[in-house]
């Protein structure tokens, strides 16, 4: 079909016309369908359930000898530190392995920053300001944690490489009130960019202002690959080291999407000095974390090739939903320049772009067709868009059925506000 901006007044009519008979199909069908959030599906899940099987007398006693019934071992079981290094590409000795969420490990990193500064700084609730940057479209739980602190949030624009290197580099050399920057370096969550080895190279050669800025590199994808020929993302702790910054970083991932997102590991890794200062204030907050968990993903995995091989079981089942999706989005919104999406290489995500300041309206037509999207605005901080047209599209737990009618639904109503917007403005 002609792009709409092409189409005459009574072309563009009749167009809504058409729409609108076929919406009101949907809508006659009284649908429910949830597409609000990122989670695997049933089975997806049920994957891991052999995991669960591993006898207890199996689970008792770790490597060295530890009881892991027990209190004790406050960072990690050495063998979940040696498997979970190698999934993060960092030395053992630069992990420490925490519970089931690296949510948890994200918001204790600037809970402890608020109340006792980093390495020897004034804690961040003594200061008149404190500023996160955050690259935008981006995932609305880090903003939600710099909200509930009180911590301001700075947008930085996504190109299609990783955030505006120019912007971040001017802002984080002038201003002492930037303490952080929030990164999904890998298959970003929701526009599945991974970032450029140019992008990493600036990032850890940053000359921040502040002397405890702190990048929270959250790899949450690092494995989630969707085809034969993954992404590849440079090492950030390797190339802050090698830029003289090796305490700038902090990084985050988990088996949330790999094994069990109620049950999982969650990890966190940083330079020998920021760990050091963490576990002094973890000995307060925890006597450990649960080791039999550590130790049953141990058993279960072994080491990165069962990861992979197990990632690989997962694309199986999400490959064929995300082509649905990119391939109904094609079909209905292709040519007709009022959408612009991405095609993800992993990742748990499709991010759609309408035109601008049309996202809202989208949303409340297919929620009024029965499509419950993750909120227009979600990915922005605060909540607002500024430019009202970012879509999150979560493809990944429902039924392939369901998933159809949903983005057929999705695409109906961005067709249906594109082409009502266009004939007002005529």
């Amino acid at each position: 079909m002609n792009k709409y901006s092409a189409l005459s007044k009574n072309e563009l009519q009749s167009e809504i016309e058409k729409l609108e008979k076929r919406y009101n199909g949907y809508k006659e069908q009284k649908l429910k369908l949830d597409m609000t959030r990122g989670k695997p599906c049933s089975q997806q899940l049920d994957m891991s359930t052999e995991m669960l099987e591993i006898p207890a007398k199996e689970l008792r006693k770790a490597a060295d000898g530890t009881d892991t019934f027990n209190y004790g071992v406050l960072d990690g079981l050495p063998e979940a530190k040696a498997l979970f290094a190698e999934m993060l590409e960092v030395d053992k000795s630069e992990i420490i392995i925490g519970g089931n969420s690296s949510l948890n490990l994200m918001y204790d990193a600037v809970g402890r920053a608020m109340s006792l500064g980093i390495l020897g700084g004034t804690p961040w609730s003594k200061l008149d300001k404190v500023r996160f940057l955050c690259p935008s479209p981006g995932y609305d739980r880090h903003f939600a944690i710099c909200e509930l602190f009180g911590i301001e949030m700075v947008i930085v624009d996504m190109k299609p490489d990783g955030p505006d290197m120019d912007t971040v580099e001017k802002l984080v050399s002038e201003d002492d009130s930037i303490k952080g920057i929030w990164c999904v370096p890998k298959y970003s969550n929701p526009d599945g960019i991974t970032y450029s080895d140019q992008v990493v190279d600036r990032m850890a050669a940053l000359k921040p202002k502040a002397k405890d800025f702190r990048i929270f590199w959250d790899n949450a994808y690092c494995v989630h690959h969707l085809s034969d020929k993954p992404d590849s993302l440079k090492n950030i702790l390797a190339a802050c080291k090698s830029a003289g910054n090796e305490n700038m970083v902090y990084m985050f991932s988990s088996t949330s999407k790999i094994s069990f997102p109620g049950a999982g590991i969650s990890m966190m890794a940083a330079s020998a000095e920021n760990l050091n200062s963490i576990r002094k204030s973890m000995t307060i907050q925890t006597i450990g974390h649960d080791k039999i968990n550590q130790l049953r993903h141990v058993k279960y995995f072994k080491d990165i090739d069962g990861i992979s091989a197990h990632m690989k079981k997962h694309a199986d089942i999400l490959k064929p939903k995300f082509d649905l999706v990119l391939e109904i989005l094609e079909t209905e919104l292709g040519g007709k320049d009022i959408a612009s999406w991405n095609k993800p290489n992993g990742g748990y995500f499709v991010s759609l772009n309408t035109l601008d300041n049309c996202a809202k309206e989208v949303e409340k037509l297919s929620l009024d067709a029965g499509v419950v999207l993750t909120k227009a605005g979600a990915t922005y901080p605060y909540g607002k868009d500024p430019r009202d047209r970012n879509i999150r599209i979560a493809p990944t737990m429902p039924p392939a059925e369901e998933l159809k009618k949903a983005i057929e639904i999705l695409c109906i109503s961005v067709q249906l506000v594109s082409a009502k917007k266009m004939l007002a403005a005529m």
